[in-house]
């Protein structure tokens, strides 16, 4: 574990480490090609993209937050974060995803789901989306899905989460 992640949001030069920490990090292309899709969809917000990097700039970790909806109302959803696989568990991943977080807060966004591992995500702050009447509609294990106000003077809505359309569910 180190303390020394650089965190920034991801440029265009990034787009190679970014893909290669996918391929690496995922089981599957198909996954990476999912993260991808979400760059080009109306999903995509500018400065949600974060990678973490040594402090020699080599970028190792990638968490990217798009749009989503509970109910009607406008969310996040954290997609697949990846780590390559040298530097998984040195807390590179969450080093993106607290500053994914951070730069969500900064934009004035407010609620933010997961499909995750449950007891990785609640050091984040997130909870089972269930407890606040939050679902989906495919079969999910109920611990699985999680959410996140990042503003505690606002809620969590309850509904159904709409994801944006590559991620086809």
């Amino acid at each position: 574990m180190t303390d020394d992640w650089i965190t920034r949001a991801e440029t265009g030069a990034d787009l190679p480490a970014v893909r290669a920490i996918e391929l690496a990090a995922f089981d599957t292309p198909l996954e990476a090609d999912l993260v991808d899709a979400l760059r080009t969809d109306e999903a995509w917000i500018d400065g949600l993209s974060l990678v973490a990097a040594l402090p020699d700039g080599t970028v190792v970790g990638h968490a990217l937050l798009t749009r989503c909806h509970i109910g009607d109302v406008p969310a996040l959803c954290l997609a697949p974060v990846a780590v390559l696989p040298g530097h998984q568990g040195t807390g590179a991943g969450s080093a993106a995803i607290r500053a994914a977080l951070r730069a969500a807060t900064e934009l004035g966004e407010r609620y933010v789901t997961v499909l995750g591992h449950p007891s990785y995500y609640p050091r984040f702050g997130f909870t089972r989306a269930s407890v606040h009447g939050i679902g989906v509609t495919f079969d999910v294990p109920d611990e699985a899905l999680m959410a996140l106000a990042l503003d505690p003077g606002h809620p969590l809505p309850a509904g159904t989460v709409r994801y944006a359309a590559p991620f086809g569910i």
